[in-house]
This record gives structure tokens, C-alpha cells and sequence, in this order.
């Protein structure tokens, strides 16, 4: 059967049933068991890492290209760019994610990849998997573009679909941005993305005013010191000593100086200094991550971080050209914020259309980011960012009661069920977009 055939199809089907929910979930159970399964299929088996996604997408672009968008291909290296102007009325985009991760597959899935490519970083070949779930989430842009292809006499607009490549090293959507995203192809009147949740239940749509992920700065500071014979620490300046007081300084940043309703993280993952066991070095270096959910608290947390690796400089008697040295790098994102208005607009049109049961509000508890705000923040851009569960319900009551633990993103045993997170992936992408989108 030819694709216009199924949309035929797919369109005589919309007719007969009645109402937008029954018509969305039968229609997407449908394009789920015929054709996005083995897409799904395809994508896990083949990940492809940050900024070397080249097959994916190829296969992404001529997906969308068949499914009746306009396609633009290579935007900011590998991103693409589909629109599908339908009239007038808004711009809006929607963003999925598709790289995968330097990681290999244990989950033992018979659909379980065994790629491997290599490393643009290491120039080394490594195991790569899907371990975050993008494979979710580029499979559902391609249904979501194959449901709203086949209603666009529903709504009225220019419907964007980003696919966006480094996601996982918080680079993709800068250099799409510095590609001239939005001269190029418009700049939208509202930005939507979803993420697969492993720790939330399938079939469940989690979204939340405030900030769903976190931001997020990468800093090194290097520590000098005087280096001496480690018999004679006397004559030198320790700089592993000093470093060891400025982490546990660091400490109070977030325990002592943010107010306790804020969140923040100040977390040392790398301390490195010496190459023997009796030789005081003359240099020490800390790499840290600093996460918050607002412009204040990172202001507040990266000035406290250089104020206090000074002082303690000082508090050792180092020189003024000798105290330690802070650098926060480029690899920063900021937080993810959800408009308010936007997300309650959103939320009451699931509840509507999926069931108010369905639709949870649930504030993530860690500090993961994304750099999705790259494209909703300079300029600014109305932006809600959602979660669709990816885990059975057996499988989180087994954890809650002491049993196997749900595996995490980033883990090699990472694993979700693929039909209801592509579905409601699907489901709830098109009812936002036919929320901003209605023809009245």
C-alpha cells in the first residue's frame, strides 16, 4: 500500500469516529503497529553520537520529506528542519533530540544495538545505545508529523519539526542557533519538547510549572602551590592541602548562603595534583558542575565559587599572581523554564483529551539539564517541556518494594517500553499542537 493510500485510509477513519480522543488513540495505535515499530526498531539498533548522527538524520529527513514536509537537511551540522505551512497562524515548533551515547548495550533487548562508531572526541571506536531514549523521541516526531499531515484541515498555522543533533553534550541547539536558525526559517510564537521518563509510569504525561530541568556550568580552577620534597612540606605551598579546603568550603555555598527553598548543586568531580608519593606539586586542579533553576542562584554560586578559591589562596599565603584561578567554560546551559500560562493551557487540554488522571504534576528531583533553552531564551520563546512515561507500572511497584531497581538514563541496562512511550509521545504532541493550533 502507497503512503497516500494509508493516509487515505487514516483519513476515513478520522471521519468516523467521534471526537479528537478516541479518533488520536485509535489513529496513532494504528500508524504504531504498521509502521512506527519498526521504525522504532531501526533507530535503537543503529545510535549514532553527538554531531556525527549522520544515518539518522538521513532517515529522519526523508521520513519527514515523505510524510509531506518541506525538509531542510545539514542546519548546524546535522540538525533538520521540516515545515508544513497550512495557512495562516502561528509558528510552532517542536523539538526532538537524536543522538545517542558512547555506551554499550546491556539491557538484553533482542532489539538491542551492537554499533559501534567512532568517537568524534576520541577518534577511537566505542560501543553506542540508546541509553536516554531519543530513539523515542524521534520516532514520535515522525508520527507526530504523519497525524497532523493527515488533519490539517483541523488546523491552521506553520508547523516546525527540529530534529537536533549533541544534545547529550549540550551543543546541538547552539550551533543550530548559530546557523541562523531563526532567520532562516522563522522564529516561532511557542517551542514544545518531551522527554521519555524511565522512572515514570507509561501512559502518563508529567508536566510542571517552574523548571523541569536545571541549569548548568562546567568550572575548573586551578590551584598553584610551591612544590618541595614531600619531607619538607615547610618549604613549599601544598596546593592538594589548599585544594582540599576549598572543596570543603565549597560546601557551605549551597548549605549556608542559598536560601534552603532554592535548589543548587556544587559538586567537585575531579581533583587532580602530583605524580609521586613524596613530591609536593606545584599545581592542582578541580573540575566542577554547578546546577541551578534560576539567573540568581547561578549568579550567586559561581561568585561564591571565585570568592572563595581566592580567599582561600590568600588564607595559604599565596601571592596575589599566585592565587587559585577560576574558569567557567562555554559548556554552560541555562534552566529550562516552562511558562506558566502556556503549561496550564497545555495541561487542561491533556487532561481533556487524555483524562485528567493521565496528566501528573511531579517536580523532578535531580539536577539534569538540557540545552533546549538555547533556542527559547535569546530571544525568548513561550516554551512548556513535558515527560511521557516509558516504564511499566509492575516494574516501578517491583522497585518501590525492595525488588530490581528501574534502570537509569545513562545506564548501560537502560530500557523502556517502546509502544505506550511512542504513543503518548505522539498523542500528546499533537493535542498541544492542536491546542495552539485550532482553527476556531
Amino acid at each position: 500500500m502507497s503512503f497516500r493510500q494509508t493516509l487515505l485510509m487514516s483519513a476515513l477513519i478520522f471521519v468516523s469516529l467521534p471526537g479528537l480522543a478516541a479518533d488520536l488513540t485509535s489513529a496513532v495505535k494504528a500508524d504504531y503497529d504498521s509502521y512506527l515499530a519498526p521504525l522504532f526498531d531501526h533507530f535503537h539498533r543503529n545510535p549514532e553520537l553527538s554531531l556525527v548522527e549522520f544515518e539518522t538524520a538521513a532517515r529522519m529527513a526523508k521520513e519527514l520529506r515523505d510524510a509531506g514536509f518541506d525538509v531542510t537537511e545539514k542546519v548546524g551540522g546535522t540538525g533538520v528542519i521540516a515545515l508544513l505551512k497550512n495557512g495562516p497562524g502561528p509558528l510552532v515548533m517542536m523539538r526532538a533530540d537524536m543522538d545517542g551515547l558512547p555506551i554499550e548495550e546491556k539491557s538484553g533487548l533482542a532489539y538491542a544495538s551492537t554499533k559501534q562508531q567512532q568517537s568524534p572526541i576520541t577518534e577511537q571506536p566505542v560501543h553506542t545505545m540508546h541509553a536516554c531514549g531519543h530513539d523515542v523521541h524521534i520516532t514520535s516526531l515522525v508520527g507526530t508529523a504523519r497525524q497532523m499531515v493527515a488533519r490539517k484541515d483541523e488546523w491552521a498555522g506553520t508547523l516546525m519539526l527540529l530534529v537536533q543533533p549533541g544534545e547529550e553534550r549540550l551543543i546541538g541547539a547552539k550551533t543550530m542557533m548559530a546557523d541562523k536558525l531563526w532567520e532562516r526559517f522563522g522564529k516561532p510564537d511557542y517551542a514544545l519538547a518531551f522527554h521519555v521518563g524511565a522512572n515514570r509510569e507509561e501512559g502518563f504525561v508529567n508536566v510542571s510549572e517552574g523548571s523541569p530541568f536545571a541549569g548548568a556550568d562546567t568550572v575548573d580552577i586551578t590551584i598553584h602551590g610551591v612544590g618541595t620534597h614531600g619531607a619538607s612540606p615547610h618549604q613549599g605551598k601544598d596546593p592538594i592541602v589548599l585544594g582540599a579546603q576549598i572543596v570543603m568550603a565549597l560546601q557551605t555555598l549551597v548549605s549556608r548562603e542559598l536560601s534552603p527553598r532554592d535548589p543548587g548543586v556544587v559538586t567537585v568531580g575531579s581533583f587532580h595534583a602530583g605524580t609521586k608519593h613524596n613530591i609536593i606539586s606545584d599545581q592542582a586542579v578541580l573540575q566542577l558542575t554547578v546546577r541551578n533553576t534560576s539567573p540568581e542562584t547561578r549568579e550567586l554560586l559561581l561568585k561564591g565559587i571565585k570568592r572563595i578559591a581566592e580567599n582561600m589562596g590568600r588564607v595559604a599565603g599565596m601571592p596575589e599572581d599566585k592565587l587559585p584561578e577560576v574558569v567557567v567554560s562555554d559548556e554552560s546551559v541555562p534552566p529550562t523554564v516552562n511558562d506558566a500560562e502556556l503549561t496550564r493551557r497545555l495541561k487542561s487540554a491533556w487532561a481533556a483529551k487524555l483524562g485528567a488522571s493521565q496528566v501528573i504534576d511531579i517536580p523532578t528531583k535531580g539536577m539534569g539539564a538540557e540545552d533546549f533553552p538555547f533556542f527559547t531564551t535569546d530571544p525568548a520563546i513561550r516554551s512548556v517541556y513535558w515527560t511521557v512515561g516509558g516504564t511499566s507500572a509492575e516494574d516501578i511497584a517491583r522497585e518501590a518494594a525492595g525488588g530490581a531497581p528501574v534502570p537509569s538514563h545513562h545506564s548501560p541496562l537502560f530500557k523502556i517500553n517502546p509502544e505506550p512511550s511512542v504513543r503518548t509521545g505522539v498523542e500528546s504532541t499533537v493535542i498541544a499542537l492542536m491546542e495552539l493550533m485550532h482553527k476556531p
